[in-house]
């Protein structure tokens, strides 16, 4: 099983992409907790260069206090990574598999929840 979901954007410029996402996510009742620019933090902690790279922390807040309720626990996986990165044919997102990620949790009334997270996850993709 893959652990992302992921699309590539083609002659995609950046920041571009990251507003689409950002759109998208929030479309399908997403808000981007965190924010981490991997590129800015490596050249300030390691001084290196690298290509763009940003990973936005999304929630979903229904689904997120869902599995809260299910598993109180499960606020360790959450929330769900979706990472941009620059590549030499455009920009690819990709989106943390939930269903991948929780495959650790044993807890069969929690499993709906993943799937549902994954289907949202999936079209925000799709409409990149």
């Amino acid at each position: 099983m893959d652990y992302t979901i992921n699309r590539l954007i083609t002659g995609a410029d950046f920041d571009k992409v990251d507003a689409r996402t950002r759109a998208a996510l929030a479309d399908n009742g997403f808000g981007v907790l965190t924010e981490i620019d991997v590129k800015a933090t490596m050249k300030k902690k390691l001084d290196v260069n690298m290509p763009a790279y940003r990973i936005l922390g999304a929630c979903n807040p229904k689904m997120a206090m869902e599995a809260i309720g299910m598993e109180p626990r499960v606020g360790a996986m959450l929330p769900c990574n979706v990472i941009l990165r620059e590549v030499e044919d455009g920009v690819e997102v990709s989106a943390i598999d939930p269903v991948a990620s929780m495959q650790a949790i044993n807890n069969p009334a929690l499993h709906a929840v993943p799937g549902q997270v994954r289907d949202l996850l999936a079209k925000v993709i799709a409409t990149l």
